[in-house]
């Protein structure tokens, strides 16, 4: 308790210890100080009191002059302690002091503000928040045209108080323009999921994963590091080395993900060379036995329910040469996020890069590849150097080629596609 306070925010500023460094009280004022700014209302009035009482002559413009507690506090103080002294209890204060509340200035302001929000306002009907979208500068502003000078500081409060807070849109609705069908579709991709994974036979979630620009661009989300990273001011694809489209793989069964990316477009045929060069590294020996693939993709992109370039490049390029029957089933438009490649693979990759620049194509694959969770997730990734362009067309004459037979179920969504060798066959 004796070792000496050297914080300067609490030196003695006493005109004794001023003209003198030395002054043998300067130790006690900081003390003093820096207890009394510790202490807040009566306790400081009190504490201050007291003070005057030890140092005797001038006692109140000392204390006052050491503590910066005032004159006036000083004198009440001194009031105070000679109440408690005399065994008699303080008075408290009936009220805070200083200008009226607003509600007594302006009675009828709650009931004014929220007529101004009545056509502003929007909600949760499943819940009491609500939230606005006008500003509280703009709203102390035409209250002022009323003739009600309020703060927007206190508009705040009286929102708050009214149920109010700001928030940030939340995506919850489901879209009320979604197919009746969507809800049997689910069911049916369950159920040939399941039936599947029974038989030991290969399911795997396809999809393009979101397009990244290579070079030193600022990245979303924060991470640990001892400088902050400089990026570049403006996000300009211009300004990129490439654009990465990384098409993703992941096998349901193993838990694994393999990602091929491509500096070209994303299109049926980048999308059917990346599922060929899985089966060929991988899925061939992973399911030696395996007769049938379950592909589970979305319904637009590269892998398309309506693209006859996916279906064609299916046929030609698995179906036939692996002697692969290869059922699709599609997500309904607008549900992606339900495609399992999507949480269990991209999700977890966009984690690990979390608050880091792709600075180049190996940064990209080495995030990739050090993608895990802890229930046992592996990541591969491989570059893709072939120039993939849009726009091939399928003609009708080629298209009748194709060994496809649509589902029962949803046939939009669902089809077997067969080796060519083996024509036919029962209709799925």
């Amino acid at each position: 308790m004796n070792e000496p306070l050297s914080k300067p925010f609490v030196s003695c500023t006493c005109r004794p210890c001023q003209h003198s460094p030395d002054h043998r009280e300067d130790e006690q004022h900081r003390r003093m100080k820096l207890l009394a700014s510790q202490l807040s209302g009566v306790h400081r009035r009190l504490y201050a009191a007291v003070e005057t009482h030890r140092i005797g002559f001038r006692s109140c413009a000392r204390v006052s002059q050491i503590t910066g507690v005032g004159f006036q506090a000083i004198s009440r103080g001194r009031a105070e302690l000679a109440l408690l002294l005399a065994g008699r209890a303080l008075q408290q204060p009936k009220g805070r002091p200083g200008r009226p509340a607003i509600d007594k200035t302006y009675p009828d302001i709650r009931r004014t503000l929220q007529q101004l929000l009545s056509d502003d306002t929007a909600g949760d009907p499943m819940t009491d928040k609500v939230w606005v979208r006008t500003s509280s500068r703009t709203l102390s502003n035409r209250l002022a045209e009323l003739g009600y000078m309020v703060n927007y500081h206190t508009i705040c409060r009286l929102l708050r108080e009214m149920g109010y807070s700001m928030m940030v849109n939340v995506k919850k609705r489901a879209s009320t323009t979604h197919s009746p069908r969507r809800d049997s579709q689910f069911e049916y991709i369950a159920q040939r999921k399941a039936a599947f994974l029974a038989s030991g036979s290969p399911v795997i979630s396809v999809d393009c994963k979101k397009k990244e620009l290579i070079g030193h661009f600022r990245a979303s989300g924060r991470s640990w590091c001892a400088k902050a990273i400089h990026v570049n001011e403006h996000s300009f694809a211009s300004l990129a080395q490439c654009v990465a489209a990384p098409y993703g793989i992941y096998d349901i069964l193993t838990n694994a993900g393999y990602v091929w990316v491509s500096t070209s477009r994303d299109t049926p045929a980048s999308a059917v060379t990346a599922i060929k060069r899985w089966w060929f590294q991988s899925g061939r020996s992973m399911y030696p036995n395996a007769k049938e693939l379950l592909i589970l993709a979305d319904s637009g992109g590269s892998n398309s329910c309506r693209s006859r370039a996916w279906k064609y490049r299916l046929q030609s390029h698995i179906c036939d040469p692996c002697d692969l029957t290869v059922t699709v089933c599609h997500y309904p438009t607008g549900c992606s996020k339900y495609n399992p490649i999507e949480r269990r693979l991209f999700s977890h990759i966009s984690m690990n890069w979390l608050g880091k620049p792709l600075i180049s194509l190996e940064v990209m694959l080495g995030y990739i590849r050090g993608t895990t969770t802890q229930s046992g997730l592996t990541v591969q990734a491989f570059m893709m150097d072939e120039e993939f362009t849009g726009g091939q067309r399928v003609s009708t004459t080629e298209m009748d080629t194709v060994a496809i037979h649509s589902h029962d179920t949803c046939p939009n969504w669902n089809y077997t596609i067969q080796p060519r060798s083996t024509p036919g066959g029962p209709r799925a």
